[in-house]
């Protein structure tokens, strides 16, 4: 009998049916993709996307060379070197970051006392050469000056989880 019935499903080409409905009934409902280009989706907050460093509201950088960052790192992308200020405080000479050895697993903005390195809204940042990937700490401090605003809301939204 099980037999007799499937002969007759694929007689009577049941299953194509079946799956034609499906596609057309789907043909009339509004879309669920977006174009991506001109159409962007919304971003958890707690995104892990490009690097920056952020300054305080006087303008000066935020990091204190603890190193806690890069010691931190497991793909060891940190790399930072430090020299003490007339006043007595410590401040980065040298602050790369290689994100082609970055694995964005944010153990650095975690690791951060003062929140000075965070990881941003940003991911779109493809580039051509290698050396573009290789981020200094000026390309580091003009991500957190572009995008301030974003890293402020995004810190404060996931504060409470900290």
């Amino acid at each position: 009998m099980k037999r007799f019935l499937r002969n007759i499903k694929g007689l009577l080409l049941i299953d194509l049916l079946k799956g034609m409905y499906l596609a057309f009934s789907y043909m009339f409902k509004k879309s669920v993709t977006i174009d991506y280009p001109y159409e962007k989706g919304t971003l958890s907050p707690r995104f892990r996307g490009e690097h920056a460093l952020r300054r305080y509201d006087n303008g000066e950088e935020r990091c204190i060379a603890c190193k806690l960052c890069e010691a931190i790192c497991p793909a060891k992308a940190i790399t930072i070197e430090a020299e003490e200020r007339a006043d007595g405080s410590r401040r980065t000479t040298v602050y790369d970051i290689d994100m082609t050895k970055c694995i964005y697993c944010g153990l650095c903005q975690e690791a951060c006392p003062v929140d000075a390195i965070v990881e941003g809204p940003n991911f779109e940042f493809a580039t051509e050469t290698h050396e573009e990937l290789i981020y200094n700490k000026d390309k580091l401090l003009a991500n957190g000056d572009r995008w301030e605003k974003e890293l402020a809301a995004k810190l404060e939204a996931d504060y409470k989880y900290r």
